[in-house]
């Protein structure tokens, strides 16, 4: 018999009844567009974590102090003060770094008029903006004068302007006091909004890196060290030498943990891609339970068929057809109601994708793979639970 003349009869036997014919497919219907749409949301906040991390400075590097054993005994990582400016001097001079910038934080409460707004007063050099891949969106940043002179300016983040000027006026050339300290307004910074972690960007105020250090906190030490190299390709190197230089600066043994730890962009993008690896993994085996609870229900019903189409079957046999016709034409039948839940399952799952984007505002990313993945997988499921009641 032909295949179009098969493809023909089994149509007609599932137009028959429509109704069981759809209750059928409404498993694997749920289970594509369930696997879609959770690939979607796993993909999509893949994406989005490695776009936020890449925006923070996607050669990025970042050092800070760590524990090391002393006299037998490991010291807890916040009484560590390891980094200072000679580091800072060794690694400018380091041949896989192209811009290098210490850093420390005080917190406390910024003042103008009747406004206040508690934020993060974070000390850097002229370097920082560039390892950070941020721009000043109004004004001048500072420079390396006011570096020296640890001079009493700022640049201010959206976030912060927007709580102590919320009257729209412009904030340059205003002054503000941060502790009781006078600082002035010399620059607005660009947007950067929420990173990886779910801390806002835009709530600092970024000053010279002295003017904190003399006036605030009163320390040699720095909390952190932000460093780039040269482009992505070289960041295991660059990371290898900035160990390589600090172990040497600070005079540790062969064999002595560092007393420093140096973290590039790069490991935190894989580990948080690992990481949501996992749970899209994760989701999309708990969404493909459906699809093996929607093929269960084709062979349940093909069972059915078979029964209640007994005579249709001996008298089919009866004017020439052949077992394997009969096996065929069942198998087609349930492929067919297989791909044709498959279909509406993918039109299901992209339009519950696209409403969980609008209303929810979580990222998505529909992938060609998941898509065909789901087709293969209806495919194969029409053909494993149509074949045994087909041959019987």
């Amino acid at each position: 018999m032909k295949l179009l003349n098969l493809l023909r009869i089994a149509w007609r036997a599932i137009q028959r009844n429509k109704t069981r014919t759809f209750l059928t497919m409404l498993g694997i219907i749920i289970g594509v567009a369930a696997v879609i749409a959770m690939l979607a949301v796993g993909e999509g906040s893949r994406q989005s974590i490695q776009s936020q991390i890449s925006a923070m400075g996607s050669n990025m590097i970042i050092i800070r102090p760590s524990s090391n054993v002393v006299g037998g005994a490991r010291l807890d990582n916040t009484s560590v003060q390891s980094l200072v400016e000679p580091d800072v001097a060794a690694l400018q001079k380091a041949h896989y770094l192209n811009g290098v910038s210490p850093s420390i934080t005080a917190r406390g409460q910024a003042i103008t008029g009747n406004n206040n707004w508690t934020t993060n007063l974070q000390g850097v050099s002229i370097e920082y903006l560039s390892i950070r891949n941020w721009s000043v969106q109004d004004g001048v940043p500072f420079n390396n004068q006011d570096v020296k002179a640890a001079a009493k300016v700022g640049l201010f983040g959206q976030t912060v302007i927007a709580n102590l000027f919320p009257n729209g006026e412009n904030p340059v050339g205003r002054t503000i006091r941060f502790r009781n300290i006078p600082f002035k307004i010399i620059g607005v910074l660009s947007k950067k909004g929420e990173n990886a972690f779910g801390q806002d960007q835009d709530d600092v105020i970024l000053t010279p890196i002295t003017t904190v250090q003399k006036r605030l906190v009163s320390t040699i030490y720095y909390q952190t060290i932000f460093a780039s190299a040269i482009n992505q390709n070289v960041t295991q190197q660059a990371s290898d030498e900035i160990e390589t230089i600090l172990r040497a600066s600070h005079r540790i043994p062969k064999g002595i943990d560092d007393d420093f730890s140096v973290r590039t962009q790069a490991e935190l993008i894989s580990t948080f891609s690992s990481t949501s690896k996992i749970l899209t993994v994760l989701l999309a085996v708990i969404a493909g339970i459906s699809l093996v609870v929607g093929g269960i229900g084709i062979m349940n019903i093909m069972y059915v068929s078979v029964t209640e189409r007994t005579k249709e079957i001996g008298l089919r046999m009866s004017i020439g057809a052949r077992g394997v016709d009969i096996l065929m034409q069942f198998l087609i039948e349930a492929v067919l109601i297989s791909i044709t839940g498959g279909l509406i399952g993918v039109v299901i799952g992209v339009s519950a994708t696209k409403l969980v984007t609008v209303f929810l505002h979580w990222p998505t990313l529909i992938t060609q793979s998941s898509v065909i993945l789901s087709f293969l997988v209806c495919f194969i499921t029409g053909v494993f639970f149509g074949y045994y009641p087909a041959l019987k």
